[in-house]
């Protein structure tokens, strides 16, 4: 499994933010239909013959007929060698020959996966599940797909999860008990937990594939995010210095510790952290904006300044404070905490609701978290954006939407 991306610490840290009297908010941050002859004919640009390929040479071309079993292990073989079009042309004339043949169905699923052919990809992951829903090496790399090549999308999520659950269980329950096919199925489902802003359910799926593999990798790294979500910090600081022992050039683990000693005050190590991390994952890491109080201020106000009539009158009521990061009082406030990662919180009752006496005359009010910001924002522009984006967010919990319904307008 490739940790590309890794679409759950962009969901963490584009959770906009969360009603502290609600749950966390999750991450923020085709072709054509009908058929193509139809588009052809009603003259449409861009049909038919835009798709056209040119012909493939055969898989075996020292063989004139060769069988499935022979096609399939080429497949394997180029599979394994990342020449997926190879991998997808074997595959491809096995299906011709055997339309059910389970292994060449997954093989030309996952080619066409890494081949970026995502709609194509979809429906032969579907294909092959249909004609076989339980084969464990096909629901792996359905899986894979789902959560690591579509994660971003949450209905994406959940269909990963479900087959790397279902996966999982048919690879224990095997006569041999596939150990390794387990724990990279139970890993799956960690990550996309994670990703889903579930850590507690993540955590025990990262703590059962480890009992299938004590030395599983991903899994030490998905128990560790976990963990952080859920602010255990200190146990998240053992479970990726764990894994840095098996690991040693992992950037994600490295800055997850930098998150830590950022957390314990340690600015110095932090920054040494963070600088490592870049130099091991430089497409990952970007330096962050240099943006100082004043000046996230200013953004802030600017925000504010452009807001309608209304949610003026409401910050008159409400006020908005910045801090660098989130206190654990408030990460803590709920069960399952806080992600340590929001952008922003709204303390407080909604307007239609009353404030305890013991709140006293300011029971309401809002936090931006300026370096959660500035490192999730890419640019300025970004970092204006979503300024707004977190503001509008928390006036939403304000006025009663819960975090499904601002996710629906475009607000997380």
């Amino acid at each position: 499994m490739c940790r590309v991306s890794r679409c759950l610490v962009i969901a963490a840290f584009a959770a906009v933010a969360c009603n502290r009297s609600g749950k966390a908010a999750s991450a923020a941050a085709h072709e054509p239909s009908g058929n193509a002859p139809s588009a052809l004919r009603q003259g449409s640009v861009g049909g038919q013959l835009d798709h056209v390929r040119p012909p493939v040479p055969p898989c075996l071309p020292d063989q004139p007929d060769p069988t499935s079993g022979l096609l399939m292990d080429r497949a394997a073989t180029e599979y394994e060698r990342q020449r997926y079009d190879r991998a997808l042309a074997c595959s491809d004339e096995a299906v011709e020959i055997e339309p059910r043949l389970v292994p060449a169905l997954h093989y030309r699923a996952a080619s066409l996966a890494a081949l970026g052919r995502l709609d194509e990809a979809r429906l032969a992951f579907s294909r092959a599940l249909a004609v076989d829903p339980d084969d464990p090496e096909t629901l792996w790399s359905a899986s894979d797909f789902y959560v690591s090549k579509l994660g971003a999308d949450r209905d994406a999520l959940e269909v990963g999860l479900e087959y790397a659950e279902r996966g999982a269980r048919v690879a224990v329950k095997r006569s041999h008990h596939d150990r390794d096919l387990a724990s990279r199925l139970l890993v799956l489902a960690a990550m996309a937990e994670n990703d889903l802003g579930r850590s507690r359910p993540a955590l025990a799926h990262a703590d059962q594939a480890l009992a299938e593999r004590t030395d599983e990798v991903d899994a030490l790294y998905e128990r560790g995010v976990a963990l952080y979500e859920l602010c255990r910090f200190a146990d998240a600081e053992r479970a990726f210095a764990k894994m840095l022992q098996e690991a040693l050039d992992d950037g994600w683990a490295v800055h997850y510790l930098g998150l830590l000693e950022e957390r314990k005050g340690d600015q110095a190590n932090a920054q040494t952290l963070f600088r490592r991390a870049a130099e091991l994952e430089p497409t990952e890491f970007k330096a962050e904006l240099a943006t100082d109080r004043r000046a996230f201020q200013v953004e802030l106000d600017q925000a504010i300044g452009s807001l309608d009539a209304a949610d003026k009158r409401a910050l008159q009521t409400v006020p908005v404070e910045v801090e660098d990061l989130p206190s654990l009082a408030d990460l803590t406030a709920v069960d399952p905490p806080l992600s340590p990662s929001i952008l922003g919180l709204y303390r407080g009752p909604s307007e239609k609701e009353s404030c305890e006496a013991s709140d006293g005359p300011k029971c309401r009010s809002i936090v931006l978290y300026r370096k959660n910001l500035i490192r999730f924002a890419r640019d300025a522009q970004e970092l204006s954006e979503q300024v707004k984006v977190t503001l509008l967010h928390e006036l939403g919990h304000y006025h009663g939407e819960s975090d499904e319904r601002l996710r629906a307008r475009g607000l997380e």
